[in-house]
């Protein structure tokens, strides 16, 4: 067993390669919302800080951020419980800095995000920018390197702005990886991380950026009893809470009357959806048996560290291979796939022939409904891109491009659950 724990241990070092999941959401987000009514047909909303609205709603806030810990203690054990005093309280003669900082330090992200207002363009649409300015990407992100160059382009918005739901939505798909979700470990170097009450982290770097986020953006609830016997924070399920958190703000700023952060908070709550249907994301052993894992961990314990370095350039191989097709597909970014793309992303994220095949969405639909589906593509997809690509990957497409299928349907299932909720629909 303990060769065993050894391998799962060190597969946290994957999580040292810098991976966004889908790269950036919002692009496929904008695809997959662009033909719902629900956003399509629904009115601009006026812009809104985020301190603007706390200090409105900060009572229903409390008892929401109370019921959330409720439910995550029920259902999500064995969840590390939030420390008492971290509990949002109602406070109305404190600044609006000091209300966001308890708002943020309550629901357990890291107190240093920015929450900006702005915008990202539809590259396809074509959309204008107006007078909005670009903006760095240190205004809109504590996480994204800026000097190594990123897919997003953000633009400035102003209180008081209109801005179509989609846009917002689109644009906040994004967010979580913008540093929400960074450095929030005992280990972390980080004051935060320090009081938070979340323990060590589970598996990753706690002192790296983005493999710090790692076990809230990953959902392993599909593997196999030695997997969760070998390593027990297997069973945390942070994606989960993120999920939820976010949902329910939604619910309560659409039934409040700020349409704004209704939308953002549910853009905000898809971002966790989307990442569990990453099929690389949702499975531990992407289709490799559990006796192989425990012989790279047995080997590695007696001395052959080489295997267990060549099983992780293996999984690496995966990882970079998956989200370079989704690069090339959902940006156009290969001059090969330009044509094409549009042609393939019509046929995989638009596709609503299947939407109500699924059951409404619900507490248990990501658990239930999404884990199994995306871990199943997993153990088909996993060893397929390892064998076929770089040289060849048009055997994998079908399943890649099952995978933006999914991404699209359960997109959209999330934003129409986060409505009917909202009594808005």
């Amino acid at each position: 067993m303990r060769a065993f724990q050894f391998a799962l241990l060190f597969f946290g070092a994957l999580h040292w390669i810098p991976a966004m999941a889908w790269g950036a959401h919002s692009f496929p987000t904008y695809r997959a919302l662009e033909r719902v009514p629900e956003l399509t047909e629904a009115p601009t909303v006026a812009v809104e800080p985020l301190e603007a609205f706390l200090r409105s709603e900060e009572k229903t806030i409390e008892v929401l951020l109370a019921s959330q810990e409720a439910w995550a203690m029920a259902q999500l054990a064995p969840i590390p419980e939030r420390p008492a005093n971290l509990a949002f309280v109602a406070d109305p003669e404190r600044s609006d800095e000091a209300r966001k900082q308890a708002f943020l330090m309550a629901l357990r992200m890291a107190p240093n995000s920015k929450f900006s207002l702005f915008f990202q363009p539809d590259p396809w649409a074509g959309n204008p920018s107006g007078t909005a300015a670009s903006l760095p990407i240190t205004a809109i992100s504590t996480s994204l390197d800026p000097v190594s160059g990123t897919p997003y382009r953000a633009l400035g918005l102003r209180a008081g702005d209109w801005v179509a739901p989609l846009t917002v939505v689109a644009s906040a798909s994004d967010e979580p990886d913008f540093g929400l979700d960074n450095f929030l470990w005992e280990d972390s170097p980080s004051e935060w991380g320090k009081v938070l009450g979340l323990g060590k982290i589970p598996y990753g770097s706690a002192n790296v950026a983005s493999s710090s986020q790692e076990p809230f953006h990953t959902a392993y609830l599909r593997e196999n009893a030695l997997s969760y016997l070998a390593l027990p924070s297997l069973r945390w399920n942070f994606l989960l809470l993120r999920n939820y958190q976010f949902s329910t703000l939604a619910a309560l700023a659409f039934r409040t009357g700020h349409s704004y952060w209704g939308w953002r908070f549910a853009g905000m709550a898809l971002h966790y959806v989307q990442d569990l249907t990453q099929p690389l994301r949702a499975s531990l052993l992407q289709g490799d048996s559990s006796l192989r894992l425990l012989g790279v961990g047995v080997l590695a314990s007696a001395g052959w560290r080489s295997v267990q370095q060549d099983y992780l350039a293996q999984l690496s191989v995966r990882l970079h291979a998956m989200e370079r097709f989704e690069a090339e597909l959902i940006q156009g970014t290969s001059s090969a796939r330009r044509d094409s793309a549009p042609v393939a992303i019509d046929k995989a994220i638009h596709n609503t022939d299947r939407d109500h095949t699924f059951p409404d969405w619900s507490d248990h639909y990501l658990r239930d409904i999404v884990a199994p589906q995306t871990a199943a593509l997993a153990n088909r997809l996993g060893p397929l891109i390892q064998t076929k690509w770089p040289l060849e990957h048009t055997d994998a497409d079908p399943l890649l491009l099952e995978s933006l299928t999914n991404f699209g349907i359960h997109s959209r299932n999330a934003i129409r659950g986060i409505l009917r909720s909202a009594n808005t629909m």
